[in-house]
């Protein structure tokens, strides 16, 4: 085991038992990153499938990622894919634990994990999937459609490409659907390109 896979497991031992904040009493599990690369791919929060699996994107927003890197050509293991906020938080309809929008003190209380991944990994770039990715890396409030395509930089220097969350693809039907997850592949294809002296 290299030096790096020891130091991201132990970080993930850390990670589970991270009690910051309320959403840790409530999820199943702390859900931390996967995969290896030098592109990293940070979204909001785990979702109900991804509380009860324990991995990041492996509900139906994970499926439209995964046939996205299919299209790229880009092996799901040769990315590393985290999420900003490591717990999943929910409201019970009925029997269903409908996803709810993480509150910005419980981003903030999940803003080291992140933190410690980007300082753990180093990757060349990274592209944050929504409004909560882009946030909590560049640490400011970002306006996704007006950024989205747009390379920033964080405060460590490293690349930021922002676009859209796969799941706000996933509410979009027919022709609309195709042309937007098109434009989303364009967006995610530039995150292996950033511009030189980024």
């Amino acid at each position: 085991m290299t030096k790096e896979a020891r130091a991201l497991r132990e970080l993930q031992e850390r990670l589970r038992g991270c009690r910051e904040c309320p959403l840790g009493d409530i999820g199943t599990q702390t859900v931390g990153g996967e995969g290896r690369g030098p592109l990293m791919l940070v979204g909001e929060a785990p979702g109900d499938h991804e509380d009860i699996q324990g991995r990041p994107f492996v509900g139906p927003a994970g499926r439209l990622l995964d046939s996205a890197l299919e299209r790229l050509g880009w092996p799901r293991e040769t990315v590393y894919l985290t999420n900003a906020v490591k717990h999943f938080k929910f409201e019970m309809r009925g029997k269903r634990r409908i996803h709810k929008t993480p509150a910005q003190r419980e981003i903030a209380a999940c803003h080291h994990w992140l933190d410690e991944e980007i300082a753990l990994l180093r990757p060349k770039a990274i592209v944050a999937l929504g409004a909560t990715a882009a946030a909590s890396l560049l640490d400011r409030k970002v306006a996704v459609m007006r950024e989205r395509g747009n390379w920033l930089v964080r405060g460590d220097g490293r690349p930021v490409l922002v676009t859209l969350h796969p799941s706000a693809l996933l509410r979009l039907r027919g022709v609309e659907r195709e042309e937007a997850i098109e434009r989303w592949l364009e967006d995610l294809r530039r995150g292996t390109e950033p511009p030189p002296g980024i």
